[in-house]
């Protein structure tokens, strides 16, 4: 009777777990659109980093989160951090909205923060769907100190935070197993979804 209980309860949360986990964005990438615009590109490569987000990021542990490479490397808690600044970057440049240094972010938990970038990066991708070439004219990636700022085009956002943020979701997966919690098997990014 106690293993039935026990059994089932671990079915239960393990369950919950994955429905939870549903409900952050990312969990499989989103259709693609039906044209190949500018914005709807630009989109799509933050679509694919929020899933290789996803799946780099899900189910660290506190061992994992405390893993670096080297002694003088970020953990992987450091480099989560590293990247959450960066997607409030992504998010802000479509809006053209400053990133005032020096920045002082909340203290957030490995949960929440995950959460947050995952949002931001959503946010972002929703920002520039649809968009024309045009309207590229208008997105500004602008850092902030005091009164000055220093405005850059969006295409350095693209070999900057954007690709930024894929290598280091690449780095957490490479850190995460060899702490010994590789992500899961079925992860397929090309197709965005979950093997069968």
């Amino acid at each position: 009777m106690k293993k039935n209980i026990l059994f089932f309860l671990i079915i239960f949360l393990t369950l919950n777990m994955q429905a939870q986990n549903k409900e952050l964005p990312y969990y499989q990438i989103p259709d693609y659109p039906e044209d190949y615009s500018s914005g709807n590109v630009a989109a799509r490569m933050i679509d694919g980093l929020g899933f290789r987000y996803y799946w780099s990021t899900e189910g660290l542990s506190p061992k994992d989160l405390e893993y670096k490479t080297s002694e003088d490397g970020r953990t992987i808690m450091e480099t989560l951090w590293h990247i959450y600044g960066m997607s409030e970057m992504i998010k802000n440049a479509p809006t053209a909205t400053p990133n005032v240094r020096p920045t002082d972010f909340p203290d957030y938990s490995y949960e929440e923060l995950r959460k947050k970038t995952l949002e931001n990066f959503e946010a972002a991708s929703n920002l520039m769907k649809g968009k024309q070439a045009s309207d590229f004219e208008d997105f500004k990636v602008i850092f902030q100190r005091g009164e000055k700022q220093t405005p850059f085009p969006y295409w350095n956002m693209i070999n900057g935070m954007l690709s930024d943020c894929i290598y280091h979701s690449g780095q957490i997966t490479m850190m995460r197993r060899a702490s010994g919690n590789p992500i899961n098997p079925k992860v397929s990014v090309f197709n965005g979804r979950l093997r069968e």
